[in-house]
């Protein structure tokens, strides 16, 4: 698809500096034609079906309006080598490492650029013009859509409304799945003139005709991809690549890069959360939120079906972002800002996330996966047989037939489902609450196969900031592949600051130190621990980690009689399971719950190297001294 056979030429009706911003990239973009999209089911099948017409998208047969897109193999994952943050001072952004910034040596890449493991960084009036390069003349032969969203719920002071600009029609509808979307947000502006409206523009950088070959289903540029973000200027600039969070800007563009930058400024907290709730046997029901780096089971956690203790219900308000505020009464509240799932889909079935398969089955766009020849979708890990058929009869997301003996897989490690909250079964009750729900813990987590115990609870919130600050977990196939390694990442944001890590800290510990806030207790869990001798899961996982879940509730009572047990370790509070009142509901593999003082005083070594190399100055001393004192217990 080209140009889109019903656009609407028209900007009547966008608030003037919307429609002034917009009229602006159309002369820059010089698209063929353009459209202000409605969100509207009519204006959405109409894309759907000029997408299907000219193979950008496959109909599943099997299910009612489902879709499948395969990509460029080009494009396939968040690209944080080309993610950058763009102001006039660079300490805003990263600090200066220890051994000097490396030399660019991507020759599509601004050489001035600066690359960190904590993120990338340029002088924005430098970066814009190398922007407005790629830009111009970049939508020739396409249509210019016009996508006006908002980020949270309708009514709610915490939402913001935004628009996007793009020349994919794959991202409009998407989009529209994963925001509120539509002319009908301007309604929620506090400025009539839209001057506060977050801006976002998006190219896949392929003008039509094209110079050069391009995969004709999924126009990219690879090669000049760019995704920027402007944070003094509220704007989003992406360029080259059209999957996932580089193109749905609302993603993790806005969610967290811009808006943890928005939360530094306006008092509050854009993580990358998901949102639960949990419900006890005698019906008390309490909210956590959980930071998981991408592919470390947040979605999983968020639609729970708990196994192994009989009576707790476990409801979704979001799997991926949180926006916190502390209300009037100093309780923290979270809202999710998004309106769908774009989650990663091998490893999902019926007995990791029955809730997720289940839903997908209706109004989703799938990417990157694979499908039967009787159209239905397959994955690594769907677990589910293939009724009758040969598995050559495996369509993979590479578009040809598959077969284990092609020594690769069917789906792509990264391949995505994007699908409606409205369609979860286990979808809370104030999951659209335009004040939040009341956050009471707040955990964090990842693949860890040796010596971090499957949970332990922070000493204090200065102590549980050090716990989020010295994640780290292996790394998963969500960002540019760099195979099985443990990696930093510090409360799963480490591709995901809109600003300097070291100022992210101080900010959390601000929180600490406010007269009259209930804060929240902060846990580590670790649901990937290994045998040594066998590689085997020592923990069941799945829905057996309401097991785990539970201890933390049972922490969180004011009841003594039935408070969960904890003995003191040297990194926090784990459960004591030399009482009935640890985790309960069968066995506990004593190795789970072990604490090496070896292991620890070389993590202490690891973690204090990666702060003094990265966050340099910046580092509050509060992390310093809480790693001194983590050192000091592990000693004596």
């Amino acid at each position: 698809m080209e140009v889109y056979a019903h656009a609407n030429n028209s900007l009547d009706g966008l608030p003037s500096k919307i429609r002034e911003y917009v009229q602006e990239k159309i002369t820059l973009c010089q698209p063929s034609s353009f459209h202000v999209c409605d969100g509207s089911e009519q204006e959405n099948q109409e894309l759907l079906d000029a997408m299907e017409q000219a193979g950008v998208i496959r109909r599943l047969k099997k299910y009612k309006n489902c879709y499948i897109a395969t990509t460029d193999p080009r494009d396939v994952a968040r690209v944080e080598s080309r993610t950058i943050i763009c102001t006039k001072n660079m300490n805003d952004v990263v600090s200066t490492p220890r051994s000097g910034f490396p030399p660019v040596t991507d020759p599509n890449l601004p050489k001035n650029l600066k690359q960190t493991p904590l993120g990338n960084w340029m002088d924005s009036d430098e970066m814009m013009e190398v922007m407005e390069k790629r830009f111009a003349g970049c939508m020739r032969g396409r249509t210019l859509f016009v996508i006006p969203y908002m980020m949270g719920p309708y009514s709610s002071p915490y939402s913001k409304v935004a628009i996007e600009i793009t020349d994919s029609p794959y991202v409009v509808v998407s989009m529209r799945i994963m925001t509120r979307m539509g002319t009908q947000v301007f309604k929620e502006l506090k400025v009539p003139d839209g001057s506060t409206v977050v801006k976002c523009l998006h190219s896949v950088g392929v003008p039509l005709p094209s110079d050069k070959p391009v995969c004709s289903t999924w126009p990219s540029n690879p090669e000049q991809t760019l995704i920027t973000h402007f944070p003094e200027r509220n704007e989003i600039i992406s360029f080259g690549s059209g999957y996932g969070g580089n193109s749905l800007c609302g993603k993790k563009c806005l969610a967290l890069r811009i808006g943890s930058s928005l939360a530094k400024r306006e008092g509050w907290l854009a993580e990358h959360m998901l949102i639960m709730s949990i419900t006890n046997p005698e019906g008390v029901k309490k909210y956590f939120v959980a930071a998981f780096p991408s592919a470390c089971g947040k979605t999983n956690l968020a639609m729970l079906r708990p196994k192994g203790l009989p009576g707790y219900k476990v409801e979704c308000v979001g799997d991926d972002i949180a926006w916190m505020h502390f209300d009037e009464e100093g309780r923290l509240r979270a809202i999710n800002p998004e309106f769908g799932f774009f989650g990663v889909a091998p490893g999902t079935s019926k007995s990791t996330n029955p809730i997720a398969l289940d839903m997908v089955h209706e109004n989703t766009i799938f990417t990157n996966v694979a499908e039967t020849s009787d159209g239905d979708v397959y994955w690594e890990g769907i677990d589910q047989e293939i009724d009758g058929l040969h598995e050559t009869l495996i369509r993979s997301w590479k578009n040809k037939r598959w077969s284990v003996d092609l020594g690769e897989p069917a789906a792509h490690p990264n391949s995505r489902f994007c699908t409606s909250i409205k369609q979860c079964s286990i979808l809370d009750p104030e999951w659209n609450n335009p004040q939040g729900v009341p956050i009471e813990a707040i955990i964090f987590g990842g693949r860890r196969p040796v010596g971090v115990p499957l949970v332990f609870e922070s000493f204090n919130w200065q102590h549980g900031v050090f716990v989020g600050a010295s994640m780290r977990s292996e790394s998963t196939a969500a960002a540019e592949f760099k195979g099985k390694q443990i990696m930093h990442d510090p409360f799963a944001m480490r591709p995901f600051f809109g600003y300097n890590f070291g100022q992210y800290l101080s900010h959390w510990l601000s929180f600490g130190k406010k007269e009259g806030l209930q804060l929240p207790k902060i846990y580590h869990v670790n649901w990937f621990l290994k045998d040594s001798q066998t590689n085997q899961f020592l923990w069941p996982g799945f829905g057996e980690n309401i097991r785990v879940i539970d201890w933390i509730f049972r922490r969180l009572t004011n009841d003594s009689s039935k408070k969960a047990s904890a003995r003191k370790t040297a990194i926090g509070l784990i459960p004591d399971q030399s009482t009935s009142d640890g985790i309960r509901g069968g066995e506990v593999n004593p190795a789970l719950l072990e604490i090496s003082n070896d292991f620890w005083l070389s993590e202490c070594k690891a973690i204090r190297n990666y702060f003094e190399e990265n966050v340099n100055e910046n580092l509050p001393k509060e992390i310093t001294l809480e790693l001194d004192a983590l050192q000091k217990r592990l000693s004596q």
